[in-house]
């Protein structure tokens, strides 16, 4: 059996496809495993997890006016052909689409020579890829329950988001993983991959304010070099850095350890690091990107925190006084911070990259029969 993955572009696509890949590599069925995209995100993951990376390209459709989205419709364009022809060539018995516009020459090439697609929906609303394949899938999977009014009711299911099997491992003591002292409440702050320059300049406003009671430990994305020199002049003379930790990005294995030995995170509104929250019932600050900016992290942000295991902040009203005083009244608040745990680990679907992989192999059992 040969099985294609494809989506990607940010790890919120990536790394659920990776802990889908996993499941199939423990099948009977023994499947090649093949992704395809214009990049291969991370080759060290693919290697790790056995799947084959294969080149076709794809443009972006941005939401604002740019000379590069003239240029993306021929990559586009040249995309589809080139879908066509290794589809063709490889041939495998099913796709399965995690979304973005690195999915949709393979999409379409899929639909023309008829191979049978499975999407999976992360947020609350398809984006342009999923619109595109929603009627011609043969399954649909979603991440909230709001999703499920944007496509076909008979073919779509609520299944969460796929986390991998290294991230959901429940450690011991996963300070020393991290290798921090315990002695003070520690807030994660993560922006993803590239990091969120408007919430890691609150943030560094907000230390000497933070630090006297906190440990801090600091996903910065590219910023590193410019958010440590700024907090050193902060700093200085305080002693209060040995309480600030930084991190351009973080592997899976220390975030795993992070989630579980923060007191609280401060984060966008990635569905992915949504539902590791909820794995690990880790109460969250969540500063959606605006919408003018990412048409869903708002709707995100807000349906996750009505389970009660998170509160939203707008970027436009963020302030280091809002930022702090929130905080704080997690934190601080014995009561408030147990009942939003148990919310988050109430709001969390189990076992969705074993349902997907019996979904797809199913799926291309049938087709290749």
């Amino acid at each position: 059996m040969r099985i294609g993955l494809v989506g990607g572009g940010s790890g919120g696509h990536f790394y659920p496809l990776m802990a889908v890949a996993d499941e199939l590599n423990r099948a009977d069925q023994k499947p090649k495993l093949y992704y395809f995209g214009p990049s291969p995100y991370s080759l060290d993951e693919l290697q790790n997890y056995q799947v084959e990376y294969v080149y076709c390209p794809a443009g972006k459709l941005r939401r604002y006016i740019s000379i590069q989205n003239f240029f993306d419709l021929f990559r586009t364009f040249a995309g589809f052909f080139v879908a066509v022809f290794k589809l063709y060539i490889i041939y495998p018995d099913v796709i399965f689409s995690k979304g973005s516009y690195t999915a949709v020459p393979i999409l379409l090439a899929a639909k023309v020579l008829m191979i049978p697609v499975v999407i999976h929906e992360s947020d609350t609303s398809p984006g342009k890829a999923n619109e595109l394949a929603k009627n011609f899938a043969r399954y649909i999977a979603i991440t909230y329950d709001e999703a499920a009014t944007f496509f076909p009711a008979g073919k779509t299911a609520l299944t969460g988001i796929p986390l991998r099997a290294e991230l959901k491992q429940i450690l011991d003591d996963p300070f020393a993983v991290i290798g921090i002292p315990s002695d003070k409440p520690l807030i994660y702050v993560t922006g993803g991959s590239q990091g969120a320059e408007r919430v890691n300049g609150i943030v560094l406003r907000s230390l000497l304010d933070l630090l006297p009671h906190y440990r801090i430990f600091h996903q910065t994305g590219p910023q590193i070099s410019d958010i440590q020199s700024t907090a050193q002049s902060l700093l200085q003379g305080t002693e209060l850095d040995t309480n600030y930790y930084l991190a351009e990005t973080v592997p899976v294995q220390t975030v795993s350890a992070l989630m579980q030995a923060a007191s609280l995170v401060i984060t966008r509104a990635g569905s992915t690091t949504l539902f590791e929250l909820a794995y690990f019932g880790t109460p969250a600050i969540i500063i959606p990107i605006p919408e003018d900016v990412s048409r869903d992290q708002r709707t995100n942000a807000y349906t996750y925190a009505r389970s009660g295991g998170a509160s939203v902040l707008e970027e436009h009203n963020l302030t280091t006084n809002l930022l702090t005083q929130e905080i704080r009244s997690i934190i601080d608040d014995q009561a408030k911070h147990a009942a939003m745990s148990a919310a988050a680990k109430a709001s969390f679907i189990p076992d969705a990259a074993s349902k997907l992989a019996t979904i797809i192999i199913s799926i291309g059992t049938e087709h290749g029969s």
